[in-house]
């Protein structure tokens, strides 16, 4: 969890910069049909991706699909975290335009490119 990082705004954020982009932690529990300290709970479990925007934890929408966390989503958090990337650093990663892959590699976890996305934050950690 990235509880100390300062707020941005505007262009400086690594991820999605419309505010529609982002969920609030209570906004994810009712998509997910969950409790709030579930969602908590997979937040520490490096399930789900929160960092601080404007003083309040939000989580980027295209990682909580279809009513769903995106499959591989936890697999590429911890090969991160193993790397010894934060909360911020793993979006930045996650929202950097990468050529080879379709976008981002977040948007590629949503499609077929999600196992050559897990192999990169494999291939980070080593």
């Amino acid at each position: 969890m990235t509880d100390s990082v300062p707020a941005e705004t505007g262009a400086d954020l690594p991820g999605p910069t419309d505010p529609a982009g982002w969920l609030t932690l209570p906004d994810v529990a009712e998509r997910l049909d969950l409790s709030i300290s579930k969602v908590h709970q997979m937040i520490r479990d490096r399930e789900l991706l929160a960092v601080r925007r404007d003083g309040v934890r939000r989580i980027p929408a295209e990682l909580v699909a279809n009513h769903t966390v995106l499959k591989h989503l936890p697999g590429v958090l911890n090969l991160l975290a193993d790397a010894g990337y934060d909360d911020e650093e793993a979006l930045r990663w996650l929202y950097r335009e990468d050529p080879t892959l379709p976008g981002t590699p977040a948007t590629a976890l949503a499609g077929d490119q999600a196992r050559e996305v897990k192999r990169r934050a494999q291939a980070v950690a080593f």
